[in-house]
């Protein structure tokens, strides 16, 4: 079922797939000199040692004047993640929610990361595990000013991989995601939808739909389709397996009333569609 335009995506948290380095370092610079319009604190979280990243980024006078005044710090991976382990998902959160109360204290206006965190995914345990991290951040990130680039190589994960990540922002350039799934807000009750699930993404929307972990609020998971140009029965079919299995109906909204005349048509008891605006 085709839907219209979609709503903007929430622009805070954005997965970064790459196979040129040269050209991550330079999306890299324009979310960071943003930051700097937008009065936040600045970190670099290098994948190898912070020295060479200084080197390269000073050659940007507004960052090089940034790292100068303490405004841009740049990490190893090392003294932000636990390098080799798998990551601690709720703790992780806790340390991000810390520093962006340390630089709102300092008088910025929120915290903004670039994080180069394919050390962190390499292997199916890690990558499970930091999916799941993935969705608890981006629920922090639509209650506090925190804001990130997560980057990946995809010539070292692989398409797979980087589309498990990918699909898990509300913003990415990745071609090898059709959906991604994001938190409408700090509540685990709801999250939202674009692009298309159709047969294409099934297999990826049933892996990802487990690693979101919601909670029902009186008896009712909500989903944001807004965004959503395409949907199928089997992914509306999911949608309510997940809510059966958590005690909960399923309420989809939608603008667009062919969402709700395809799941009048399925007659699924706890499965319904809100046409909204």
């Amino acid at each position: 079922m085709t839907s219209g335009a979609e709503s903007p995506a929430p622009s805070n948290h954005v997965c970064w797939v790459y196979d040129d380095p040269t050209a991550f370092e330079r999306q890299a610079r324009a979310f960071l000199i943003a930051g700097l319009t937008a009065g936040e604190r600045l970190w670099y979280v290098a994948a190898g040692p912070a020295e060479p990243v200084v080197a390269r980024l000073s050659d940007t006078p507004a960052l090089r004047d940034a790292l100068t005044r303490g405004v841009l710090g740049v990490v190893s991976l090392s003294d932000t993640y636990r390098t080799g382990a798998v990551v601690d998902g709720p703790a992780q959160v806790r340390a991000y929610a810390g520093a962006t109360e340390a630089a709102l204290a300092a008088g910025f206006h929120g915290l903004r990361v670039v994080a180069e965190a394919t050390p962190l995914v390499r292997t199916p345990a890690q990558l499970d595990a930091f999916t799941r991290y993935e969705h608890l951040v981006d629920r922090y990130m639509r209650a506090r000013p925190f804001t990130a680039m997560c980057a990946y190589d995809r010539r070292e994960l692989g398409g797979r991989a980087t589309a498990e990540l990918a699909c898990l922002h509300p913003e990415t350039n990745a071609t090898e995601t059709p959906f991604q799934l994001y938190a409408c807000g700090p509540a685990d009750d709801r999250f939202g939808l674009a692009g298309e699930l159709d047969l294409a993404g099934d297999e990826l929307f049933a892996i990802t739909l487990e690693r979101v972990d919601l909670r029902p609020a009186d008896g009712r998971l909500v989903v944001d389709a807004s965004r959503l140009r395409f949907v199928d029965h089997r992914a509306l079919l999911r949608l309510r397996e997940y809510g059966r299995r958590r005690g909960a109906a399923v309420v989809v909204r939608s603008p667009h009333a062919a969402v709700s005349r395809l799941v009048g048509l399925l007659d699924v008891p706890g499965l319904t569609v809100e046409v909204t605006g």
